[in-house]
């Protein structure tokens, strides 16, 4: 299996062959030169050079045209820096009074590397070549454009046909198959595709989903092509689209790809989303289904997270706070929108850059501990925002160094935070103080009273009042650091195990 990058074939090029293909050119080929495959090989653009060394300068697609005027006396290493910078040919001019005819050992040297070689005749200009390539880039360019169009418009009055009339629209477009792989790489929809999926495209396939960032990936199996491209432009998209044909994806496909996969992405997870929901919302009505049941059926797993977000700075935009745009990043239909809060239940952690992108976007967000569907606890996924607000940056909860949770024994930790909380709980049960989520506001604020104060949208001075009666119910001194540190502890405490 290879893979690359396919950097020539995402921009404007025609094939080798419509260039050796134009009469008035009168271009000769060297067949020897000729591998298979070889006039099928992308051309950006014509380009002149005497230079001994032109490889450094070049960037690859390349039709070099030379005269040979400084052709160099070790012409096989000409010949390999041309080939190894991606040349897709050598035209080789011959003029009266320097070449009259072919020299034999550039002959040789590009029939060794499997460089095409052209003989361009002394009747037919270098500026002629340049022109008619790039005549022939212009009118593909235009051609790519007109495809691109139409195809947008086909697809998207197939999308309102469905996710298989939709996978059928694209595969005709590119004259390829096409597979929409889900989590589980399970078959959400599929045209032509083989199945299962060939060992080498499956490798492709775990390979994009580990990555990060906006990816595409390309193999070659058995002499075709298969692409491989999430639904969305990064690749933590749980969808892939996933196509193949037995000749290679150009810029224009490229473009279709990409608009094809969005369609499928919005289509699947809409049809799936609702679905599924339907079906989980309906066997925990009926008791026929149980929490873990629902959270496997819809996440693809039974122990999940808690996600809760507040609105950070300015906050999020309209569009930011819609709940489809929070559920596209997080990668979950479970999410709900209340102002200036949001909270989400998610199969696994959402990565960093997905975390980065929601407080880019005005959302502070903070992940709880993995736990059972039913058993997600709503007071830690809260400690943890108040921290992730005092730091102005996500937390997620296991992620941090000098985290120790873990060696604690629950029912210990569990028993401390109510043992030293359990004052201020009945105070707030008798009346509404609220001291304990004042006193889990300011401690993350570091005992700052007006950021404490500006999170809980109270005075400053009713701050210092509660602060002043939690001291004082619990009979502690609130700036002696041990005491701060012990009482966060038993509200983090408090929150995983209420």
């Amino acid at each position: 299996m290879t893979q690359n990058a396919d950097s020539l074939h995402t921009e404007v090029n025609v094939p080798l062959r419509d260039v050796v293909g134009n009469r008035e050119l009168a271009l000769e080929v060297v067949p020897e030169t000729l591998r298979p495959g070889a006039l099928d090989r992308p051309v950006r653009w014509a380009h002149v050079s005497e230079l001994q060394d032109p490889a450094p300068y070049l960037v690859g697609g390349e039709l070099i045209l030379t005269a040979g005027v400084n052709l160099p006396e070790r012409i096989d290493r000409y010949v390999r820096g041309l080939h190894e910078a991606g040349v897709t040919a050598l035209g080789f001019g011959l003029t009266p009074n320097v070449h009259e005819t072919l020299p034999e050992s550039l002959r040789r040297a590009c029939a060794r590397r499997g460089l095409p070689l052209l003989v361009v005749p002394a009747r037919t200009p270098f500026l002629a070549v340049n022109r008619a390539v790039s005549v022939a880039l212009t009118e593909a360019g235009q051609r790519d454009q007109r495809r691109i169009t139409a195809a947008r418009e086909a697809l998207t009055r197939a999308a309102g046909g469905g996710l298989g009339e939709l996978t059928s629209a694209l595969a005709a477009r590119l004259e390829a198959w096409v597979a929409l792989v889900g989590a589980g790489d399970v078959l959400a929809s599929a045209h032509g595709a083989p199945v299962p999926l060939p060992p080498q495209v499956r490798e492709l396939v775990v390979t994009v989903r580990a990555g990060s960032g906006i990816r595409s990936a390309t193999t070659e199996v058995d002499g075709g092509f298969v692409v491989v491209q999430p639904v969305y432009p990064q690749a933590t998209a749980s969808h892939l689209v996933v196509t193949g044909r037995p000749r290679r994806f150009g810029g224009a496909d490229r473009a279709i790809l990409a608009v094809g996969a969005a369609l499928l992405g919005l289509v699947g997870r809409a049809g799936s989303d609702a679905a599924e929901l339907g079906a989980a919302a309906t066997g925990l009505l009926l008791g026929r289904t149980s929490a873990g049941d629902a959270a496997r059926s819809l996440l693809g797993s039974e122990v999940v997270r808690l996600v809760a977000g507040a609105a950070h700075r300015r906050g999020p935009d309209e569009v930011a706070q819609r709940p489809d745009w929070l559920r596209a990043r997080l990668d979950t239909p479970l999410v709900s929108v209340l102002p200036g809060r949001f909270v989400a239940i998610a199969g696994s952690v959402p990565p960093r850059a997905v975390l980065e992108d929601l407080r880019a976007h005005g959302w502070l967000a903070a992940v709880g501990s993995p736990a059972p569907a039913g058993q997600l606890s709503e007071g830690e996924a809260e400690v943890l925002l108040s921290r992730a607000l005092a730091l102005g940056r996500p937390v997620v909860a296991g992620s941090e160094p000098l985290d120790f949770d873990a060696l604690l024994d629950p029912g210990a930790s569990r028993g401390f935070a109510s043992r030293a909380l359990e004052p201020l709980l009945a105070l707030d049960r008798a009346g509404d103080r609220s001291l304990v989520p004042t006193l889990r506001t300011w401690l993350a604020h570091h005992g700052g009273w007006e950021p404490a104060a500006a999170e809980l949208g109270v005075h400053r001075n009713s701050v210092r009042h509660r602060i002043a009666q939690v001291e004082k119910a619990l009979g502690v001194d609130l700036a002696d650091p041990e005491i701060r540190m012990r009482l966060w502890f038993a509200l983090r405490w408090a929150a995983l195990h209420p």
